[in-house]
């Protein structure tokens, strides 16, 4: 219970979700975790059920001077920063006719420019971190395997998650150039049950609309938030050191097909 044992993490949205899986599995492996998001009252809601290795801010993921705010209080709750995990985001529907301007502006601000603000602002501060007390540092982008399949009626949302898996190989080489000692990575999961999914099963009720996006899925049956938040944790730990850049695919086999 020890594979993050002495690290610091900043994971966004956290709120629920993906967030509040990754953050619970990273407290029981001995992190320090600052959960945030928009809806800070469920962040902090979540921080208090995880005891005393947690404390929450509000976040709107969009607005670098918030991000930088988060991070400055990261730093003056726990004296640094080793773990950055992206994963707010949010889902939309359409073509790339049906997409109206303001959603496809509005889906590329949370979805992709949130990550390149996180991974431009807390850089300085992992590094800093990292050689003051000479451990390792690594950012986890939340990309989806919609960032690699695309989909006719998904255009912003493909869009969006396609630009998190290329960034991701960017800041990877550039952290690595630097001999920065942080690695970059991306996780790609499939549908998982979590509130992202109500959109797609609110009109035929959760139980058959998980049931029908399961059968579109090779193992047969949508992911559990804990399928993603333990691939994270070895992503972020020192188990994997030497793997960067990469995107690892937890999508029941749709890749494949």
């Amino acid at each position: 219970m020890d594979r993050l044992k002495g690290k610091i993490a900043l994971v966004t949205g956290a709120a629920s979700g993906l967030g509040a899986a990754m953050a619970a599995k990273f407290i029981a492996e001995g992190a320090r975790v600052v959960l945030t998001d928009l809806n800070g009252a469920g962040a902090d809601a979540n921080a208090r059920l995880l005891g005393e290795n947690a404390v929450a801010v509000q976040h709107d993921v969009t607005r670098p001077d918030q991000w930088q705010a988060a991070l400055d209080f990261a730093h003056s709750k726990f004296g640094g920063l080793h773990i950055l995990v992206n994963n707010a985001g949010i889902g939309t529907g359409g073509s790339v006719e049906e997409t109206s301007y303001e959603d496809w502006r509005l889906v590329h601000a949370v979805d992709l420019d949130s990550v390149f603000y996180g991974c431009k602002l807390a850089i300085p501060m992992m590094a800093a971190t990292i050689a003051a007390d000479g451990t390792r540092g690594s950012i986890l982008n939340i990309s989806s395997i919609a960032g690699v399949i695309a989909s006719g009626n998904m255009a912003a949302y493909n869009s969006a998650k396609a630009g998190v898996r290329h960034l991701t190989k960017s800041v990877a080489l550039h952290c690595a150039k630097k001999r920065y000692g942080i690695t970059c990575n991306s996780i790609h999961p499939v549908f998982i049950d979590t509130p992202i999914l109500d959109n797609l099963t609110g009109a035929m009720g959760k139980e058959e609309g998980l049931a029908k996006l399961g059968r579109q899925i090779p193992i047969g049956r949508v992911g559990e938030p804990d399928d993603v938040a333990w691939a994270a944790v070895y992503l972020c730990s020192d188990e994997a050191k030497f793997v960067t850049g990469h995107g690892l695919y937890v999508d029941g086999g749709i890749s494949a097909m």
